[in-house]
């Protein structure tokens, strides 16, 4: 074995770690990590062979040839980046044993760059050049298309490649390949889907080549497929994606585990980490110094016109935004399509604003109740001045709660840091593995006390429970239901004016008060992660009501503000006034 500091993944690590390399957190970490392994892991049993990184790269250069565009018939000269994800995975080794160190691999980056050629070159090294008799090749994806791209790309290569051209045996006719066999070696590569877990043959992997993991509905296929690892010396699995928005998928939790990995917060020397992403401060639609973090082929296999293009569009199409940041960028929405921007929302957030302000004044409460599953949210709306066009303004205030003896679990599924947000004050954890409807009665009493609460609009869900707690409290408030449904309905608030509420009104006063900045919120980011997640049904009349089960965080805030906004906003303000003196009953205080 041998070794050196200029060996292109050192080189790599080396550039990063000096800035001349831009890389994002997680990256910059990765490349920490070798630079550390080189001094200390020899501690742990592992060493760097070069040579033997070396000599993937010479497959990919001299056997290969890429297949579309402009790189047809191109051999494949891998990028620095490439050079330092392959690099790693067939250079570091155990001095006990020579086989390869790593197992896993989680890579993350911005589409269009380069992921599935380079894997499915992988591919092909482990089935014909890696030393392993009757090695399987498996190209796994969520569904049979998705499996097949990466695979195509394989098959595209063999296409142009002489030399593995003669030796590999291709099922299939030309364009609909599903099997490529090594004759000699008895190895074969081939795409499998989620239907690999549902049956009972047991792939015996050598390498396993998931793509496009965040479009995983679960973790079968990887499950199954590291199951046949035991029959194999070292095997590898390989993990490709886009970055995604469901916190409780497959992806994340793998995704987390990678970016500790890289951090060396958590000791794994079987997985390996390369994810792309921006630093917080990092605003893509604003800077396009920042785009490499999330490509790292930038100018190679994606064009800054074309990343431009899909900014632009990202700003004129508001639900394209979300889709655009986590396939181009590398930033895991809280919703597959943004309802209100991040940029909308924080405008709208007033960090000066104090509920003491508002003192006796008239106070709209929203409810939205929950045991376990959810959180139990509180708001409060206040009429707040009116805006030059007479239109009333308003201002807003959220609070949640959750069980305490659920808290760090729940937030570990979701991945949302409630026990920050609950010492921080922005939600309440309540004893218990249920959430305690005392503890929300006890604030709404006080709520009554400080200021003139009209009613509290409410979600039918468990408000009887809540009711008997209240009475068991010597406590009533003004009630009235919200429907959640399409149907507008007329209701009878507690001062005896017809009202009407309904889900589809609230979201447009709501979403109105904020495009018009007609809304005060008392910052909270439980209810910013909420505004974040919110998803909605939509009828065949394009009426919207939040949907909880489509939601991949929990919007139970947002569902209270809508529905205190609603309340707010059902009372007749009448005309917009231009001036106080258009009011028939505005009368001039003499002192």
């Amino acid at each position: 074995m041998s070794s050196s500091i200029d060996d292109p993944v050192t080189a790599y690590a080396k550039a990063v770690e000096a800035g001349d390399i831009i890389a994002g957190p997680h990256v910059r970490a990765a490349a920490r990590r070798h630079l550390d392994d080189l001094d200390w892991a020899g501690d742990r049993g592992f060493v760097f062979d070069a040579d033997a990184a070396d000599r993937f790269y010479r497959f990919c250069s001299t056997v290969l040839r890429l297949s579309e565009g402009q790189f047809d018939g191109v051999p494949f000269e891998l990028e620095p980046s490439q050079k330092f994800i392959c690099g790693s995975l067939f250079g570091w080794k155990s001095k006990a044993t020579g086989k390869r160190r790593f197992r896993r691999a989680y890579i993350e980056q911005g589409k269009g760059n380069g992921k599935s050629p380079m894997v499915g070159a992988i591919g092909l090294y482990g089935m014909v050049s890696d030393g392993e008799s009757g090695a399987q090749i498996y190209a796994a994806g969520a569904t049979k298309d998705q499996a097949g791209i990466l695979f195509r790309d394989a098959v595209g290569m063999i296409n142009k490649a002489p030399s593995l051209d003669k030796v590999i045996r291709r099922s299939g006719g030309p364009g609909r390949e599903y099997n490529l066999a090594h004759m000699k070696s008895g190895s074969f590569f081939r795409p499998v889907s989620r239907e690999t877990k549902k049956t009972g043959s047991g792939p015996r992997p050598h390498f396993a080549l998931c793509d496009e993991v965040h479009e995983h509905p679960d973790g079968g296929v990887i499950e199954t497929l590291e199951r046949g690892f035991k029959f194999r010396e070292q095997p590898l699995l390989i993990m490709i994606t886009n970055s995604g928005s469901d916190r409780q998928s497959i992806c994340w939790q793998e995704r987390k585990h990678a970016v500790n990995v890289a951090a060396q917060d958590v000791e794994d020397d079987t997985t390996f980490s390369y994810v792309c992403a921006l630093d917080d401060e990092d605003e893509p639609f604003e800077d396009p110094s920042c785009w490499i973090k999330a490509n790292p082929l930038l100018g190679v296999t994606i064009t800054e016109d074309y990343l431009a293009i899909q900014v632009k569009q990202a700003k004129d199409i508001a639900a394209k935004a979300n889709g655009i940041r986590r396939l181009h960028f590398c930033e895991w929405t809280d919703a597959e399509s943004a309802w209100i921007s991040r940029k909308m929302w924080e405008s709208v957030e007033d960090h000066t604003l104090e509920i003491e302000q508002f003192k006796d004044k008239r106070a709209f409460a929203g409810l939205d109740l929950s045991a376990k599953t959810d959180l139990t949210a509180k708001a409060l709306v206040f009429e707040d001045g009116f805006a030059d066009d007479g239109q009333p303004k308003f201002a807003a205030f959220v609070h949640g709660y959750t069980p305490s003896d659920t808290l760090k679990a729940r937030a570990e599924k979701d991945g949302a840091p409630y026990d920050l947000w609950v010492d921080a004050g922005f939600l309440t954890a309540t004893p218990g593995k249920k959430t305690r409807l005392d503890f929300v009665a006890q604030d709404l009493i006080d709520d009554s006390e400080a200021f003139d609460l009209e009613f509290v609009a409410y979600d039918n869900f468990l408000i009887a429970d809540f009711e008997a707690v209240c009475g068991d409290m010597g406590a009533s408030f003004p009630m009235l239901d919200h429907p959640q449904g399409w149907t507008k309905r007329k209701r009878q608030s507690p001062d005896g004016t017809e009202i009407t509420l309904w889900m589809p009104g609230s979201v447009d006063e709501l979403e109105t008060l904020i495009m018009e900045g007609r809304l005060r919120v008392h910052v909270n980011p439980a209810l910013r992660s909420a505004v974040a997640s919110a998803t909605f049904d939509t009828s065949p009349a394009d009426l919207r009501r939040f949907t909880k089960h489509k939601a991949t965080g929990r919007i139970d805030m947002a569902v209270a503000l809508a529905m205190a906004v609603g309340a707010a906003t059902s009372r007749d303000y009448g005309e917009a006034l231009t001036s106080p003196w258009d009011d028939d009953d505005f009368e001039l205080a003499v002192g």
